[in-house]
């Protein structure tokens, strides 16, 4: 009997075509059963539901990116989290995660530190997104003193049309008064006030089902690629 050959193993991965159904409900199923015996004896499921399906798309999302923005870097094993918590310093010690997510951005910068594009799927929802989640203090203050010296082009970024079609506004949270440092009145005050600069949108999670849905992340990342630039150059 011939070897059977593991697509997995090889360099180009297959086409995306869709996640199976059975994506969602092992999700579903994972978030009811959320414990060891239960993962291993679903693996294969796994396997062959979320974790090839999103290598696939991951690699067709690298190839697709990289003819709207090159210097994007999308890599199917890297890029995609790991379903296992870390459940060290948690008191919910569920050792699965109950969706699936891939993260990335820039050559040059680190998707852990820096801004990034963003995308999961949940049984509840698609979430697409990215920007800076929890900036730390340095990063923080260089955005800061870039948005007081001139604010223009970030607000430039998102009055744009492909910005505001697929994300709306930008998000996050922020705080009550104008950091120190700075004046109350100061002109960018609602800019400076942030302490998370993100955008967002969701689709139904039933969309993964469809090869379409790889569209759906080009679209949404192309709209946000000047967002994250700005983000990794400024902070």
């Amino acid at each position: 009997m011939a070897k059977k050959i593991n697509p997995f193993e090889q360099d180009t991965l297959p086409p995306f075509d869709g996640f199976p159904k059975d994506a969602l409900r092992f999700l579903r199923e994972l978030k009811k059963n959320n414990d060891r015996e239960w993962f291993n004896a679903n693996k294969q499921r796994y396997e062959q539901s979320l974790k090839e399906p999103m290598q696939m798309l991951l690699s067709s999302l690298s190839a697709r990116m990289k003819d709207v923005h090159p210097d994007i870097v999308v890599e199917p094993k890297k890029s995609m989290y790991r379903i296992y918590r870390d459940v060290r310093f948690s008191k919910d010690k569920s050792p699965y995660k109950t969706w699936i997510a891939a993260a990335f951005t820039y050559t040059g910068y680190d998707r852990k530190h820096d801004a990034a594009f963003y995308f999961h799927i949940t049984p509840e929802e698609v979430g697409i997104g990215g920007g800076l989640y929890a900036p730390q203090g340095p990063t923080l203050k260089k955005l800061r003193g870039s948005i007081a010296d001139d604010a223009e082009p970030l607000r430039a970024i998102v009055r744009e049309k492909k910005f505001r079609k697929h994300f709306g506004e930008m998000v996050g949270e922020e705080l009550v008064r104008v950091p120190q440092g700075y004046e109350k009145d100061h002109p960018e005050a609602d800019l400076l006030r942030k302490k998370q600069f993100l955008c967002w949108k969701t689709l139904p999670p039933a969309r993964v089902t469809d090869a379409a849905f790889l569209d759906d992340l080009v679209e949404a990342f192309d709209a946000m690629a000047p967002f994250i630039r700005y983000l990794v150059e400024r902070s």
